[in-house]
């Protein structure tokens, strides 16, 4: 299924999208009202008519839950490096929700690369973690970096309203002409451009252009303060040294192998302090 609109799932089937409705037995999610997203295979009957009834949702990989995309192969988390300023928490925040969706592949994007000094170098610490791409819509740097990550696979871009993903897609195919906004001078925040996810064919692959967000509930998508550490993904290396093993917080006890990497500079301490913001917010 590629899109949902206006009540109508709209299903690639060969070279042709059909309209699907969905069959009345099958359960739907409580919170979201569907029980399909863009992303998830299926099943289908042809009506006469063109149109199609949506028999079975086949089993998915895995979902993403905001935006909400299934079967995902890679995200890349689209920010920019300014108007809107960068904010690493709210970065995290999203790579944290890849993470505990198991996505394969996370890749950082930083748009807008023109706008300040040393854009090639911009982010440089989240390196040895995770791959990022580093480039801007307006002149068309490193464009065709995109381009090759996104020629095979179902790749999401997610990321805040006014990062430029719109922009990005774009640059990387004008025959889309997707809608695009801009930035707010009075709350240095993006408008909303794109209204639903919807997948898009590109090369050999597909690409999913989805709403930007201004916040992200981590408790909402099923994370609270006994599994965050787990979406930390270098805290793996040292989370055997501590002391009290599985009963460690990483926060305040004694013998903490975390803690220890901190301060031998083995995990990068804005991530160490940014673990710790969302394990108080999550403690309630």
């Amino acid at each position: 299924m590629i899109k949902l609109y206006n009540d109508f799932f709209f299903v690639n089937v060969g070279k042709e999208i059909i309209p699907c409705k969905i069959r009345g037995l099958i359960k739907r999610d409580k919170r979201s009202g569907t029980a399909i997203y863009p992303g998830d295979y299926v099943e289908i009957s042809r009506l006469e008519n063109n149109s199609g009834v949506i028999e079975k949702i086949l089993p998915r990989k895995n979902l993403l839950t905001r935006p909400a995309v299934a079967n995902i192969d890679r995200v890349i988390l689209t920010f920019a490096a300014a108007n809107p300023n960068f904010h690493p928490l709210l970065l995290n925040r999203f790579i944290i929700l890849a993470e505990q969706s198991k996505i394969p592949e996370i890749v950082i994007c930083i748009n807008k690369i023109d706008l300040i000094e040393d854009g090639e170098n911009f982010l440089s610490d989240y390196e040895p973690l995770y791959k990022i791409v580093r480039v801007s819509a307006l002149t068309g740097k490193n464009i065709d970096a995109l381009k090759k990550i996104l020629s095979s696979g179902v790749t999401v871009f997610s990321g805040p309203s006014g990062a430029g993903k719109s922009s990005l897609l774009n640059a990387i195919d004008s025959s889309l002409n997707l809608k695009t906004g801009t930035v707010s001078k009075k709350i240095l925040r993006g408008k909303h451009t794109t209204r639903f996810s919807e997948l898009l064919k590109f090369a050999n692959g597909f690409f999913v252009d989805t709403p930007g967000f201004g916040a992200v509930n981590l408790s909402d998508a099923g994370i609270d303060k006994k599994n965050l550490r787990l979406m930390f993904k270098e805290f793996g290396d040292f989370a055997g040294d501590c002391k009290f093993l599985n009963d460690c917080s990483h926060s305040h006890e004694p013998g903490c192998g975390i803690k220890s990497a901190v301060e031998s500079g083995k995990i990068l301490p804005e991530r160490y302090e940014i673990y710790l913001t969302l394990l108080k917010e999550l403690s309630g």
